[in-house]
């Protein structure tokens, strides 16, 4: 359910923005039940433009972008959204949809909110907008075509606690699918929407045990029920507001209950709710702790429909759920005594009382970790020194390892390796690396290695092609390692030369895997093989295309030499060379080449100073404050953590304020990149 501040925020962005257009719902008035939604029916079904299905994705960039919770313009993902922490997972619009996959994260889909097997597939419901959203594969596949409703508990429970299991709902046992709070609501609106759009065909549509057999009222009466339900627990948002005013400039139709929330009761009636709580949780007892936990178990609670879940609170104060009868509490203090107690919650959330209280210390520890061992350098780049070591041992385990160049801390992993970045060119560094338990017991240090960055300019990385395979006239994908570096190449072919040995695309690309140090500049030659005209090849910098490009002449013409300059990423990256369109002319590519990444000191247009300053550094708060000119024209800001791995993307940073809302970064150095300006801040 949404809090005070969402209800208000979705206020103010109604008033602000557009809802329908002047008459759009004339003849509505005084209407209820059955002709309300039909006269609905005929207003949303004239002028609906049915886009296809395959045009879906080129909807979504503006219905279904994340401009409120991350705000960074990735696919709002409803089964992978986190609203209160950070996301599992982001999707990129365009980028790593399914396609095949094995486990969340892997790509993304369609999700029917509505299963198409219900109606065959048949359009225009198979490309209907306002009931297919973009979602996570896996988790789409796991819902497969069953209906929405309570699950108590999940066969499976996805990454931001998306359930699919044995339904509690009243009216019904099988198996449904139960979004996250934030979605409830969303979801009982696109389902009322689509039994009113098409309630002259529901007759010829499976059920599902979910909808009707008729147009009115169209929905299965446990199901209806649900989502009146939900309906009301989580109201309208600004994101759905959003999407109907998007939605509408895509399809030409609108759905009338986020334009009107109040006429799914008029249409629908009330809810029958569920007011009977859940009895308390009984014999609560704390079987076991450590330093930082402790582990709780329980006798469940009765209900008259089900219990859902359990809250868990620690001095009061509410800790975390739990579906079953047992629970471990992290996040806790060494030597310190804490009172716990349980809340059984039902679907319609109706809380029980209170368990019995369970008194339990944690565990002091004094001993600290061992010291790492065997640190030895693995890289160096122009700003950057990736080491490695061998694990120390703690008497309960090892947290993290912090990492100190010249005696000053450089950041934290878990792992036992990192890529020290942020660091000045042609600059020796003495580095070691110490190991930290969960309670802040620091071992002595390493050995100590020392390493010299290079040179500015200096060659991260190339590729001339020289022991690539020749296979006469086929194009394929191919995979080869080549000066430590995995390549990979699409609808390409090995039989062409430039320079000597060159790998030709025709309406693939080529693509260079986990390259270490980062990248400053590209160099390229390019030359276009058999026919065809001038055209360029897109160079994309993990997966983003970089909005550069690498020019080839007609047929016939000299190789073209390119160097693209500002390109300036660091950690690990990958570089991708794809055709720009599907020309299907077929382009050599020789002595590829790239210098390390540069940590700006000054902008790239070369001025004496970056164009903006940060503050507080230290920052405490998560909030970082930036002064500087023209902030306002950056269309977007990078932060990465030490080793250089992008942590956090906003999307037009400063467009209401000068404060950059740092997401859950933990302690440590990081990087602001804003337009072609850095600065290093430390989050304290």
């Amino acid at each position: 359910m949404k809090n005070f501040t969402t209800i208000i925020l979705a206020l103010l962005f109604s008033l602000g923005f557009a809802q329908e257009p002047a008459g759009y719902y004339n003849g509505t008035a005084g209407l209820t039940g059955a002709a309300l939604k039909t006269k609905l029916n005929a207003i949303i079904t004239a002028g609906h433009k049915d886009n296809g299905y395959d045009g879906l994705y080129n909807g979504y960039p503006t219905t279904d972008s994340d401009h409120f919770y991350e705000n960074d313009g990735s696919v709002l993902d409803m089964y992978s959204e986190r609203p209160n922490a950070a996301d599992p997972y982001k999707y990129v619009h365009g980028q790593k949809k399914c396609g095949n996959y094995s486990v969340e994260g892997d790509c993304y889909n369609r999700e029917h909110v509505v299963p198409q097997s219900f109606f065959n597939s048949k359009a225009p419901m198979v490309s209907d907008i306002h009931h297919i959203r973009p979602t996570d594969g896996k988790v789409n596949g796991m819902r497969s075509n069953y209906p929405y409703g309570a699950v108590a508990s999940p066969a499976f429970l996805s990454k931001n606690g998306t359930k699919v299991g044995p339904s509690v709902s009243p009216g019904y046992s099988g198996t449904v699918c139960e979004p996250i709070d934030e979605f409830k609501g969303d979801i009982a609106r696109m389902i009322f929407y689509f039994v009113t759009r098409y309630e002259t065909q529901l007759a010829g549509f499976s059920t599902g045990n979910m909808l009707g057999g008729s147009a009115f009222p169209g929905l299965q009466t446990w199901e209806r029920d649900v989502l009146l339900q939900w309906s009301i627990q989580d109201p309208v948002s600004p994101s759905e507001i959003e999407r109907n005013n998007a939605a509408f400039v895509f399809q030409k139709n609108r759905n009338p209950f986020i334009d009107h929330p109040e006429w799914v009761q008029a249409i629908w009636g009330t809810a029958v709710t569920d007011t009977q709580a859940p009895t308390a949780p009984s014999n609560l007892a704390v079987i076991s702790t450590s330093t930082a936990s402790a582990s709780l178990t329980w006798n469940a609670s009765t209900d008259n429909v089900a219990v859902t879940s359990y809250k868990i609170y620690v001095n009061g104060s509410f800790k975390t759920n739990s579906i079953s009868t047992s629970a471990t509490v992290t996040g806790l203090n060494q030597g310190t005594t804490y009172t716990f107690y349980v809340v059984a919650s039902d679907a319609a959330g109706n809380l029980s009382p209170q368990s019995n209280n369970a008194v339990g210390t944690t565990l002091t520890d004094s001993i600290a970790p061992t010291a790492p061992t065997n640190l030895s350098v693995v890289s160096v780049g122009s700003n950057n020194i990736a080491v490695e070591w061998t694990a120390a041992t703690d008497n309960i385990g090892v947290d993290s390892y912090d990492i100190y160049a010249n005696d000053v801390l450089m950041g934290s992993t878990s792992a036992v390796s990192t890529n020290i970045s942020n660091l000045n060119p042609t600059t020796t560094y003495s580095i070691y690396v110490v190991a930290k338990d969960a309670v802040g017991n620091i071992s002595p240090q390493s050995n100590q290695v020392s390493a010299t960055t290079l040179a500015v300019g200096t060659t991260c990385g190339n590729e001339h092609f020289d022991n690539l395979l020749v296979v006469p006239n086929q194009y394929s994908t191919y995979n080869w390692v080549s000066n430590g570096i995995s390549w990979t190449s699409e609808d390409s072919r090995t039989d062409e030369t430039i320079n000597g040995k060159a790998l030709t695309i025709r309406n693939g690309s080529l693509t260079a895997l986990s390259v270490p140090n980062g990248i400053g500049e590209l160099t390229v030659t390019t030359q276009l093989k058999y026919s065809g005209s001038a055209g360029t090849l897109k160079l994309f910098v993990n997966d983003v295309d970089t909005g550069k490009t690498i020019p080839y002449g007609a047929a016939g013409s000299a190789p073209i030499t390119t160097t693209i300059t500002g390109i300036n990423t660091p950690g690990t990256v990958e570089i991708r060379l794809q055709q720009n369109g599907a020309t299907s002319n077929r382009v050599a590519i020789d002595d590829i080449s790239w210098t390390c990444y540069v940590l700006m000191g000054t902008n790239e247009n070369g001025s004496s100073k970056s164009t903006f300053s940060v503050y507080p550094n230290p920052v405490k708060n998560g909030e970082l404050n930036v002064s500087g000119k023209d902030l306002n024209l950056v269309e977007n800001a990078y932060i990465f953590d030490f080793s250089g791995k992008l942590v956090q993307t906003i999307a037009q940073p400063f467009k209401n304020s000068n404060k950059v809302f740092l997401k859950n970064l933990p302690k440590g150095v990081y990087v602001l990149k804003a337009g072609t300006s850095t600065a290093k801040f430390m989050v304290d």
